[in-house]
């Protein structure tokens, strides 16, 4: 303002003298022509006024390259402050929010003077139009909606503290560490935006410098903006403030919340330790209860069926020992499964029929592993050994037996057998208890002109020989039974029998064999009588046969009108 209000003198003074220089004095219409002395006071003034002229265009040029220079900061200093996009963007949502309210007023004014004045028929399309356009406008207010109550009203307000959970568990330690990573995550991010506001304020008020000295340069150009800038600051420094109060109150909560959190994490940690030294200590005890199991059960099927019930009574314990470190009301727990139990009985009653099977075969004892059993499943009869009782099913390795040859035509299998058949199916144990002998046969048929006396005889002193030492087992084996079971027939020697069948006379031997190996001695024994009958002539081995007879004797033809029938 000094600037211009010298300038305005300066231009003052020059005009008067330009007026005094150049006065002439008309008189009935003839010029009258100054003295010398005037002449020269003329050209003074006029050199004077050539300077004034310079003076002034100087001052204009210089002037015009202070505006120039300081448009340029300015247009730098947008630049800078482009890269702050939310909190200007924020803004101008608002500015724009409010622009928008504005013109629905007034449009709403006009829509109502109109529907009371409307009378022509471009009244009434200027209604229709203002109409469709408040439509718009209404709908952009709620696209904006909270942007014109006030601005940044989102960014100063800090993110919402989610309610501090209960550790209660070791798995809701990784929840609470979630979250105390959320937390100071959502701190940084209010921090951060504290701080870009920070610096978006000293860039507005550079800015504002600058616009201060355009206006002093050119008032009626740069006024108006200037005081936009000022209002634009001070909504900006506004936010500033409440920011600064939000953020120390936002971060005492914070503080409290992670307090909170790390005390429930801490004492899930030491809770932990604690189980973690009682389960090590099961699990010592159960080590070396297995050890001394392992040095004075010297049975191998003993061993593993031991091995398993320890193993089980091991992770028992170990889940006692969690449930009632996790479970703050064991009345409540029981509550629980009593109603459950109804639901869950109906919907897993197999598993529980597989449980309840699994226990009455470790404690009653009818299978352990390494038997040899025949379990029907299905119409199909699968003979093999068993592998593994675990707590749902038997799991047996299918041999070559009679039953593999004779139906299945499979052996080499893997059966899992449920645990619950033994409710519900036929399951054969050939080698129960102490017992690992099993009765098998061989029959073989010879005619009826055959010496079966003699027959008999061989076949018994062969089966006698090849199963004698299985007899002599058996018989050790059977004394034994004697102590668990009423046993009333002990023989264990050989037994012969013969039936007389339509074809021949079948001649039956059964001998007990090993319940592993069958096969083995039926296929000695069966070629052995074989070879034992061969080198008997009285005795023959009797097949499918058929005998034909043919009567050789005919008559002597005889003549019927002349010819010979």
């Amino acid at each position: 303002m000094q600037l211009f209000t010298r300038f305005f003198i300066f231009s003052f003074l020059v005009l008067t003298s330009l007026y005094a220089a150049e006065k002439v004095v008309i008189t009935s219409g003839i010029p009258v022509v100054t003295s010398s002395n005037d002449l020269n006071e003329t050209q003074r003034i006029q050199k004077e006024t050539r300077l004034a002229e310079e003076a002034a265009r100087k001052e204009k040029q210089r002037i015009q390259k202070m505006i120039r220079q300081y448009t340029d900061e300015l247009n730098q200093l947008e630049a800078q402050i482009s890269d702050e996009n939310v909190w200007i963007k924020s803004y101008a949502s608002y500015l724009t929010s409010l622009e928008v309210k504005r013109n629905l007023d007034k449009i709403k004014k006009r829509i109502k003077w109109l529907s009371k004045h409307a009378k022509t028929s471009s009244d009434m399309d200027e209604l229709a139009g203002l109409t469709s356009k408040e439509n718009i406008l209404t709908s952009q207010i709620n696209k904006l909606k909270g942007d014109s109550s006030a601005p940044f009203s989102k960014l100063i307000t800090p993110p919402k503290i989610d309610e501090v959970p209960t550790i209660a568990n070791p798995f809701e330690i990784f929840t609470g560490l979630s979250l105390v990573k959320t937390i100071d995550a959502n701190y940084e991010d209010y921090k951060r935006r504290k701080e870009n506001l920070n610096r978006l304020i000293i860039l507005l008020r550079k800015e504002v410098d600058l616009y201060k000295k355009l206006a002093e340069l050119n008032t009626q150009k740069y006024a108006d903006a200037l005081e936009k800038k000022q209002t634009e600051l001070e909504r900006f420094e506004r936010a500033l403030d409440t920011m600064t109060v939000t953020l120390d109150v936002y971060q005492k909560r914070l503080e409290i919340a992670k307090i909170s959190i790390n005390k429930g994490i801490q004492k899930q940690v030491y809770r932990l330790a604690k189980i973690g030294v009682a389960v090590l200590v099961v699990f010592l005890i159960f080590f070396l209860l297995k050890l001394v199991v392992k040095k004075y059960i010297t049975d191998n099927e003993r061993f593993y069926m031991a091995n398993k019930i320890i193993t089980f009574t091991n992770f028992t314990v170990i889940l006692l020992i969690l449930f009632f470190n996790y479970i703050e009301n064991v009345s409540y727990l029981v509550t629980i499964l009593g109603f459950a139990s109804a639901g869950i009985a109906i919907a897993m009653k197999d598993w529980f029929m597989s449980i309840l099977g699994w226990l009455v075969i470790v404690f009653g004892g009818s299978i352990h592993v390494g038997d040899r059993i025949r379990v029907d499943m299905d119409g199909m009869k699968y003979v093999g050994d068993v592998l593994d009782i675990s707590l749902l099913r038997i799991t047996i390795l299918e041999d070559i037996t009679l039953t593999s040859i004779m139906q299945n035509r499979r052996a080499g299998r893997i059966i899992f057998v449920p645990n619950n058949y033994i409710f519900t199916r036929m399951i054969a144990n050939y080698t129960h208890h102490s017992l690992k002998t099993v009765w098998d046969g061989v029959k073989i048929t010879i005619t009826f002109d055959s010496n079966h006396k003699k027959a008999m005889h061989l076949v018994k002193e062969i089966t006698k020989k090849y199963s004698k030492g299985y007899t002599d087992i058996t018989r050790k084996q059977l004394n034994k039974l004697r102590q668990h079971y009423s046993l009333k027939n002990t023989n264990v020697e050989p037994r012969i029998y013969s039936f007389i069948e339509p074809h021949g006379i079948d001649i039956e031997a059964w001998y007990l064999t090993n319940a592993y190996g069958t096969l083995t001695l039926r296929s000695v024994i069966s070629t052995e009588i074989i070879d034992a009958f061969k080198e008997e002539d009285d005795i023959t081995i009797a097949y499918p046969t058929q005998k034909l007879n043919i009567d050789m004797h005919s008559d002597t033809p005889v003549a019927h009108n002349n010819e010979l029938v």
